[in-house]
């Protein structure tokens, strides 16, 4: 796959809407392209100096590319773990064939090895639990979207907002 050809299959995203938000209601919500762009500002807005911010940047950018073959597959769509892994692993090989860079970074988030991608796997929740937050403010219900990003990003989120949690 040339570098054009990846640029336009990734332009895909931007036509993927978030299923988890969908299933709740919200017929006009983010795309994964919105998403992986929330993800990426988070990384360059509270990146910390010790990491490497570009790295940062590009994982972000990166995370959720696959899901342009795959959908948005969430824990509802009765689908396993190891399933959906499987599923992006080969979609990931197939559009990183030709870009072993993007492969290493992919490779690289997967197994978490590096401070940078676990940092990026915590921006991915933070940006989850921003989005569930301005939902719920709409009336939404968003109490299990919240849940979900409790471990990883409510101390981040809600001691930075100074707010209880809406919804």
């Amino acid at each position: 796959m040339t570098d054009v050809e990846l640029l336009a299959e990734a332009l895909g995203l931007k036509e993927l809407p978030r299923a988890g938000w969908a299933r709740v209601g919200i017929s006009h919500g983010e795309s994964v392209a919105d998403h992986s762009f929330g993800v990426a500002f988070a990384a360059m807005v509270l990146a910390p100096p010790e990491l490497d911010r570009a790295r940062v940047l590009e994982l972000a950018l990166l995370h959720d590319l696959p899901e342009v073959r795959v959908g948005d597959i969430t824990p509802f769509d009765g689908v396993s773990r190891e399933e959906k892994k499987a599923r992006e692993a080969e979609a990931a090989a197939a559009l990183f064939a030709d870009h072993p860079r993007l492969a290493a970074l992919w490779a690289e988030l997967l197994a978490a090895e590096s401070p940078e991608a676990r940092f990026v796997k915590r921006l991915d929740h933070v940006d989850l639990r921003l989005q569930a937050r301005r939902y719920g403010a709409r009336g939404f219900a968003v109490a299990d979207f919240l849940a979900s990003t409790e471990e990883l990003a409510a101390a981040l989120v809600d001691d930075a907002a100074g707010t209880a949690e809406p919804g």
